[in-house]
């Protein structure tokens, strides 16, 4: 177990609260927002709406500051850079949750933060975090690839440091989501089940599982069984997806920067990584809604599409403990909420008979 319970009655963020296993000396300045120890909830109906004798475990990662798990690396990569001296801003190619994550951190750094991005792909809702924490965004004449090349060249001056995914130290603070479900549950899980973009949740979980499994911390190691969409697979493919199409923004990455992290996690774990449609993802993504009132960006719903692809395949033994991450909250991305076929509001005359008549009561 960890020491925060008894040492800290207050969480105070995953750095603090698994400092022995951080790369950060006793002298280090943490920058955090009290990120981590997001709830463990289990699944109360989705076992039996699917016909699955199993325990099913929701990483609810949505309730980070930033509300995705890109918190998780930021408070690493922010300390990283408030630490290093003669950084003066943080710079990264993101249109979604990394932008808003580094542009909180940033904040909280007093650092600047820059995020680069392909002129005309600018969804200004995905932005409005990171806007509003203050970043300064930077549309440029060119694609994605583009964004992150400068974002490089510019990373190699003394005072910019890059808080994309292509820095380590990322991983290191997503590792920790390991810990907290070993801490809860009392060991890994049989299966951990989750969306797979840039691939650096699947490298960082199998790390954390295995440090904890090493020292005694947990009996077991799970396998890990990763989920890309369809449109957007290049690691199932094993090419690189020049224009990856999905739903599920979060994860529409065509060359993921932890590709090899990941295939070695599926490898050691005895897992997988396959692909589910976006129709079974928004399928999933409604039922994790309606049936355990969990609202979540579509990509984190691949994990729960994955489960039932698999469950049917009969991948998983009866009995299994799974754990399944959910990356993102659902506000991130309304739009997909509000066309994704649910009930628009019903007018009726201001009546409480009306309104019973509605109900049919």
């Amino acid at each position: 177990m960890s020491s925060h319970s008894a040492k800290h009655p207050r969480w105070p963020g995953i750095i603090e609260a698994y400092r022995s296993r951080l790369p950060v000396t006793p002298e280090t300045r943490v920058v955090t927002l009290l990120e981590g120890n997001t709830p463990l909830i289990k699944a109360e109906r989705i076992p039996g709406e699917i016909g699955a004798d199993i325990e099913l475990y929701i990483k609810y990662e949505a309730m980070n500051p930033t509300s995705s798990f890109k918190d998780r690396g930021m408070t690493m990569a922010m300390t990283e850079a408030a630490n290093r001296g003669g950084v003066e801003a943080v710079i990264c190619a993101s249109t979604g949750n990394t932008s808003a994550a580094a542009a909180a951190y940033a904040s909280r750094a007093k650092l600047k933060s820059v995020v680069i991005l392909p002129n005309g792909k600018i969804a200004l809702g995905k932005l409005a975090q990171a806007m509003m924490y203050g970043a300064t965004v930077v549309a440029i004449e060119g694609n994605f690839d583009d964004a992150l090349r400068i974002v490089r060249e510019l990373g190699a001056r003394p005072e910019f440091a890059v808080v994309n995914s292509i820095n380590p130290v990322r991983i290191e603070g997503q590792k920790t989501a390991a810990f907290e479900v070993c801490d809860i549950l009392g060991e890994a899980p049989d299966f951990h089940f989750l969306p797979v973009g840039n691939a650096g949740n699947i490298t960082a979980y199998w790390k954390g599982y295995r440090e904890y499994h090493r020292d005694g911390l947990s009996k077991k190691l799970p396998r890990m069984f990763g989920w890309q969409a369809a449109g957007s697979a290049p690691i199932v493919e094993d090419r690189i997806i020049e224009n990856p199409n999905t739903v599920a923004t979060a994860i529409r990455i065509g060359n993921p920067a932890s590709w090899i992290g990941a295939k070695e996690a599926v490898a050691q774990s005895n897992g997988r990584i396959d692909i589910v449609t976006d129709e079974e993802i928004l399928d999933a993504y409604r039922m994790l809604a309606r049936l355990e009132g969990l609202f979540v960006e579509p990509a984190s719903a691949a994990p729960i599409a994955g489960l039932i692809k698999a469950h049917k395949a009969g991948l998983i033994p009866a009995g299994s403990r799974i754990v399944a991450t959910t990356t993102g909250h659902g506000l991130k991305d309304p739009d997909t909420a509000v066309n994704s076929g649910i009930a628009r509001p019903v007018v009726v005359p201001s009546s409480t008979e009306a309104v019973l008549r509605l109900l049919g009561l």
